[in-house]
């Protein structure tokens, strides 16, 4: 079975957890432990009431608060797939948690309160998954129980969605009227809403396209580890270990390793199961090849007719992490880009985005703690990479901060997924 990762999305109080814990249960994906935990948790906090929202609520401070914090996965499956689902945060506060939890995802599961409409933190949250990559949005208008299960109300939040989802590019919107509460249109259809006409959440999550693209992308495979047995009956052998990031890796093929520029034949691929002729993206594979050559962990086995660029000059989309400092141009960090790591200062900053109101502000000193911006980097050693809105493996980093060792910021190489209005000064 092919697996599908999802982030969700929304506002606090639109009932984001509650909805995870639904399908969670509805699905028959909980252990009986898990359910007697919140169903013990349950009483001491709510009385006879079964919250499902504390199937990912599980931090003390999460419960007493009534707010997700922390990014949550969750695994699950059903007969023709498995899911890893992460529940990030809806506070604006938790905006870098909300970026963690998304980045690997392919759907992204924004939720919307009925009785709220679209605000300002569900702009946030789809225009994030944009500029994270993700294709698949499927906005869950949930609540609907407390507008009388009323078509027009969905309607009017479906539109008001489609719109921003056309200014920023988005091709694949779904909207699907829900209450997570009674398990309207969760994992069965509603009997409530019998003019939505359309699959409930986990069949459309069961048919969403998985790894779209990825082999056909060019060959992108950063060496994680150089094998070396230390044993004389193994004293020529040499392997380099790594998970392929996109396109397919065949025996025989010649491929260009970068940033040295040396090329070499593929003679051997051995994957976890024994020695295979060819290998495809997430696969990890050890790839032996004809000619001894010095390569080293940061390197990358590339396309010989399609190769990434080569360079110590990057612009990037940033999202700033550090609730202790801001970024400032002249700033000095470790960028770890895939398995290479590197000193990169900080030569610019172009422009600090409004994720609300689309525009972005020229000319800006600073990115602080959830601010997004565009940065010029300018790096110790050359990085063979993509531009992200091609390949999210090779066109993303983070940036660390060498005292502390935080993670101050994740990166996305190249202009952003869509064009920001220039403010007016």
């Amino acid at each position: 079975m092919d697996l599908l990762r999802i982030a969700t999305a929304g506002s606090v109080d639109d009932g984001k957890s509650t909805l995870i814990g639904r399908l969670l249960f509805d699905s028959k994906s909980l252990d009986d432990d898990v359910l007697a935990a919140v169903e013990d948790a349950s009483r001491r906090h709510h009385g006879d009431y079964v919250n499902l929202a504390l199937v990912t609520d599980g931090l003390r401070a999460e419960r007493e608060q009534g707010i997700t914090i922390d990014v949550a996965y969750r695994y699950f499956s059903t007969e023709t797939r498995k899911f890893i689902l992460a529940d990030t945060p809806g506070h604006v506060q938790y905006t870098r948690n909300m970026v963690t939890g998304a980045s690997t995802a392919e759907v992204a599961l924004v939720i919307v309160d009925a009785r709220n409409g679209v605000v300002e933190q569900s702009r946030r949250h789809a225009v994030i998954a944009s500029l994270l990559g993700i294709d698949h949005i499927i906005v869950c208008v949930n609540k609907m129980d407390l507008v009388g299960y009323d078509e027009s109300v969905y309607e009017a939040i479906q539109a008001e969605f489609a719109e921003l989802m056309a200014e920023i590019g988005v091709r694949d919107l779904t909207t699907i009227p829900m209450s997570a509460l009674h398990g309207d249109n969760v994992v069965e259809p509603s009997a409530n809403m019998s003019w939505y006409n359309s699959e409930p959440l986990l069949r459309l999550l069961e048919q969403v396209p998985v790894r779209q693209g990825l082999d056909d992308l060019p060959l992108r495979l950063p060496v994680q580890y150089v094998v070396r047995p230390h044993r004389a009956e193994h004293h020529d052998y040499r392997g380099y270990a790594g998970s392929i990031a996109s396109g397919v890796l065949r025996v025989g093929q010649r491929v260009s390793i970068l940033p040295s520029g040396h090329e070499s034949v593929v003679t051997a691929i051995e994957a976890p199961w024994g020695l295979v002729e060819e290998a495809s993206a997430p696969d990890a594979v050890t790839v032996r090849i004809a000619d001894d050559l010095d390569i080293t962990r940061g390197e990358m086995f590339c396309a010989v007719d399609d190769p990434p660029q080569t360079t110590q000059e990057i612009e990037a989309v940033v999202c700033w992490m550090d609730d202790r400092s801001a970024l400032r141009r002249g700033d000095i960090y470790r960028i770890k880009h895939t398995t290479r790591s590197a000193k990169a200062m900080v030569t610019g900053i172009n422009a600090r985005f409004s994720i609300v109101s689309l525009c972005g502000e020229p000319d800006v000193n600073s990115l602080d703690l959830n601010e997004i911006g565009q940065v010029s980097l300018k790096i110790s050693v050359p990085l063979a990479c993509d531009d992200y809105r091609r390949n999210r493996v090779s066109g993303s980093f983070i940036l660390i901060n060498e005292a502390t060792n935080a993670t101050v910021a994740a990166g996305m190489i190249g202009e952003p997924q869509f064009s920001f209005a220039r403010s007016e000064r």
